[in-house]
């Protein structure tokens, strides 16, 4: 077997790797999923088999950054869109990263809720139900956060699959 050979099927291994972490990394917000997926893209076209397409990496690369700057305004415009004032939308900002650092995992979810929440109640403290309904607003950012993250990741992982089932002889 050919020194390239081996490298192009060491770079398919860790690319599609990068793919499956990029659709866990959809849920847990360790990990960025649609820039690790897009990581397995980039080193699927750093084989020396698959052409490359630098219009096509660009565009992706482009998709990822968005979705990865969305995951974390998506909440912010929940508490928003469900009557939450500035202070809602900061606390759910503050959640998050507070939640992140404190809770890991869980502080994604609990975190821009608590943190919305709390910051309703700092604004007006006599109104729990606006501010639950700004918090579930926020809950609500989240689940199409990790949607829009999941789609993209799986997207990704199809346009894998197919780039390297279209080389599939020449690698292997």
């Amino acid at each position: 077997m050919r020194l390239i050979q081996c490298m192009d099927i060491i770079l398919v291994s860790i690319g599609f790797l990068a793919c499956i972490i990029g659709i866990i990394g959809s849920f847990l917000p360790v990990l960025p999923g649609p820039f690790t997926s897009w990581i397995g893209l980039l080193l699927l076209y750093f084989t020396s088999v698959i052409p490359h397409d630098w219009v096509f990496i660009g565009i992706t690369f482009g998709v990822a950054i968005a979705v990865w700057v969305l995951d974390y305004l998506v909440p912010v415009w929940g508490t928003k869109r469900f009557g939450g004032t500035k202070y809602g939308m900061i606390g759910s900002s503050v959640g998050l990263i507070i939640g992140l650092l404190f809770l890991g995992p869980f502080g994604i979810i609990i975190g821009p809720f608590a943190g919305a929440f709390i910051g309703e109640l700092l604004q007006n403290s006599e109104d729990v139900s606006k501010a639950l309904k700004a918090a579930f607003g926020s809950f609500l950012g989240f689940l199409a956060g990790t949607f829009i993250k999941f789609v993209v990741s799986i997207i990704f992982m199809v346009f894998y699959i197919t780039k390297l089932a279209a080389h599939w002889t020449a690698i292997f």
